[in-house]
């Protein structure tokens, strides 16, 4: 159930390069994804991840931005959206309250060596996507809506306030809100 799964907060960040390509990372899910495709774990992330205490979220993101790309003091712009759920495709579920700023690199050299250790899931990989693929592609981006606001922001149209995001619908198992999945006839 939601009110079982530990609450965790996280800071991710929207990474821009100059050719304007969102960075994300390639995750193996604990579970299958689709039920028509027993075999389809992956899933593509921000790079970002949960506060430690006393950190600030922008604190949070620029350390993470560190390990998981060896970007040391980036400038983290606006929070532009968040997602607050039930997240249950890594490792350990929770109830993950995200949120999520613009980072612009000035080239796209990222070091993902260290990557890998700092996770619970396996990582598959780190990719630079154009905005016409990710809106066009048949993978699995979290969360719903991303390919949105990284076009609104591409556009230079910042929300006035964060964006409410939400999670992918689960579609095996377990949903996202932890009730069991219903069989339909």
């Amino acid at each position: 159930m939601t009110q079982d799964l530990p609450v965790r907060d996280v800071a991710r960040a929207l990474v821009f390069d100059p050719d304007q390509r969102l960075l994300l990372i390639a995750y193996e899910s604990v579970r299958p994804i689709d039920p028509a495709r027993p075999d389809a774990r992956t899933f593509w992330f921000m790079p970002g991840g949960g506060l430690e205490p006393g950190e600030t979220h922008v604190e949070a993101c620029r350390r993470e931005l560190s390990e998981e790309i060896g970007v040391a003091d980036a400038a983290i712009g606006p929070q532009v959206a968040s997602c607050d759920g039930p997240f249950h495709l890594f490792k350990a579920p929770r109830f993950a309250r995200e949120r999520y700023f613009v980072v612009h690199l000035p080239d796209d050299q990222v070091d993902t060596s260290r990557l890998a250790e700092t996770e619970d899931n396996p990582v598959l990989g780190t990719r630079w996507w154009t905005l016409d693929e990710l809106e066009s592609t048949g993978e699995r981006i979290e969360p719903a809506g991303l390919a949105r606001v990284a076009r609104d922001i591409i556009d230079g149209t910042n929300p006035a306030s964060p964006v409410v995001l939400t999670w992918q619908p689960f579609t095996s198992g377990t949903p996202h809100d932890g009730a069991p999945l219903t069989q339909t006839p």
